[in-house]
């Protein structure tokens, strides 16, 4: 996986978005939305760090109303292992393996929103490394300052697969303030899909 400075090369920059930019481009879209990434790390903790982009996660099987919500405003991309595809009517078929919706004017302009795919149904989540992980999705959410946040447990696992230097930041400054019930439910999801992963022994 490229890092942010080599994807800025290959596919142009990105603008510098927040959560509250994002409720507002979502405001009216009638389906469920939150926050995940980085900036849901620092929603819970509390504690600034630097932000590649901002990143609104939706259903899978919500893309086309996503893009009928953001016509005349935003195009959307897929991203999907280095290809970008232009999804210009609900004719264009989402690839299975995209996880992820790139947001921008024009072809113009600055990339504005980094959209995360999420493996769930409006009543539950599957983790999408491991399927025998799954929760209510309402419990996979929390709400601060009147936006929708992934649960930081659920984000650490996310990041849990290939961690990079924030990643293993995030998890340092988020893992002691987590309650004992999302610090044993993190332990068990990482001893079932990443047996022997270096955060075990921390949690």
């Amino acid at each position: 996986m490229p890092d942010h400075d080599e994807v800025v090369r290959l596919y142009g920059p990105w603008r510098s978005r927040t959560p509250r930019d994002a409720a507002a481009l979502l405001d009216g879209y009638d389906r469920p939305w939150w926050i995940a990434g980085g900036w849901a790390v620092e929603a819970f903790t509390g504690v600034p760090r630097a932000h590649d982009d901002v990143d609104p996660s939706i259903l899978r099987s919500d893309v086309a109303h996503l893009r009928r919500h953001l016509a005349g405003r935003l195009d959307v991309w897929q991203a999907d292992s280095g290809t970008l595809t232009a999804m210009v009517d609900d004719t264009v078929p989402l690839a299975d393996s995209c996880e992820n919706l790139w947001l921008r004017p024009s072809g113009a302009d600055p990339w504005e929103y980094d959209v995360i795919l999420m493996h769930a149904t409006p009543t539950t989540w599957t983790y999408k490394r491991d399927g025998r992980i799954t929760r209510p999705l309402a419990e996979i959410l929390w709400t601060h300052d009147g936006i929708t946040y992934l649960r930081p447990e659920v984000q650490l696992l996310h990041k849990a697969r290939v961690v990079r230097p924030k990643d293993q930041a995030d998890f340092d400054v988020c893992a002691p303030l987590l309650d004992p019930g999302s610090r044993s439910w993190l332990r068990s999801a990482l001893e079932l899909a990443h047996p022997g992963h270096r955060w075990l022994e921390a949690l």
